[in-house]
């Protein structure tokens, strides 16, 4: 709600077309043929919510890629995972802060160049097509309405509960189960329950696919559970590995990582595993409610399964890349 509060405020100021017509290409002899991007699946409205969407209409294309791009720029979510692995990555004492800073600044980086570079090749490859006219109107700046951004607030929050917010829940209970069952025997810890859970079981079998990336079993986990939301990620590996310590102290959890390793004693979070892994966090789609919401905008489950497909699969492969040429340099 404080999200759609704010942007309802950048729209009744008429700040948010100016904005837009910004985003245009840079040559002005052709900025009214093609349309800004707003970095927000739900501000892309693709007609009416739920609207099948046609993927040869010229209006429905830019809004379509729009949407499918999104995710890519890096959000607040992937800041915790981000954090953690930067505490396992480099000892607080011996590296500068303004490195830290560094590597998250690249990370959010690499995420918009993601998204800006599939976007080039969606318009030239799966949603090709002339571009469609950039038509918009240019209000003059006023003081918001505040009754008006208050209404728009309720109604857009009313529609994501409504709408995306049952498809949350109902993954949020699936979520819930298959780290909950099967029960393992009475006195055993949380990580022993979660490796018996059927949660664990998917972490074992998706252990082949993510072992070439440098990750185990154990990751495996925090890769299924962190689909409900990215910053569960932290939550799930404090459990794993039978770490105490809260959201504001993750020393615990930071040392645990460090101690880690593979069942033949080779450390498990080198720097070049914790590296590829925020690398993953930047691709990856890790976000159930996006995916919702996706759904709920284009009406149709083919384009989130399409955006989850090419998210983890560029996730895969970059990373895959990004191990074995640390290797190769003997990192």
């Amino acid at each position: 709600m404080m999200l759609f509060f704010f942007i309802g405020l950048l729209e009744s100021t008429g700040y948010m077309a100016r904005a837009a017509f910004f985003y245009g290409p840079p040559d002005g002899a052709r900025r009214s043929q093609r349309p800004g991007i707003y970095p927000a699946a739900q501000l892309a409205r693709l007609r009416d919510p739920g609207h099948h969407v046609d993927a040869h209409d010229r209006g429905q294309r830019d809004r379509l890629t729009t949407i499918l791009v999104a995710p890519l720029m890096s959000c607040s979510a992937r800041l915790p995972v981000f954090l953690l692995m930067i505490a396992a990555l480099v000892p607080g004492d011996r590296v500068p802060v303004v490195t830290k800073v560094g590597l998250i600044l690249f990370m959010y980086t690499l995420g918009a160049a993601g998204a800006f570079g599939f976007a080039w090749l969606f318009k030239r490859t799966l949603l090709k097509g002339a571009p469609s006219p950039m038509i918009l109107e240019m209000p003059p700046y006023r003081v918001p309405a505040l009754p008006a951004v208050v209404r728009q607030m309720w109604e857009r929050a009313w529609a994501f509960l409504g709408s995306a917010g049952t498809v949350i829940l109902g993954i949020s209970i699936v979520l819930w189960f298959l780290t909950a069952y099967p029960k393992a025997p009475a006195g055993a810890t949380p990580s022993a329950q979660l490796a018996q859970s059927y949660a664990g079981r998917a972490g074992h079998l998706l252990e082949p696919v993510i072992k070439p990336l440098g990750f185990d079993w154990q990751i495996g986990i925090g890769l299924v559970t962190s689909m409900a939301a990215r910053e569960v990620f932290v939550s799930t590996m404090g459990v794993v590995f039978n770490s105490e310590g809260g959201k504001k102290d993750t020393a615990p959890l930071r040392e645990a990582l460090r101690q880690a390793t593979w069942p033949d004693g080779r450390p498990l979070f080198t720097p070049l595993t914790c590296f590829t892994l925020m690398i993953y966090y930047v691709f990856a789609m890790q976000c159930m409610s996006t995916l919702a919401v996706v759904r709920r905008e284009t009406g149709s489950w083919k384009w989130p399964a399409f955006q989850l497909a090419y998210m983890t699969g560029t996730a895969w492969i970059v990373c895959f890349v990004v191990v074995n040429t640390g290797r190769a340099l003997g990192f």
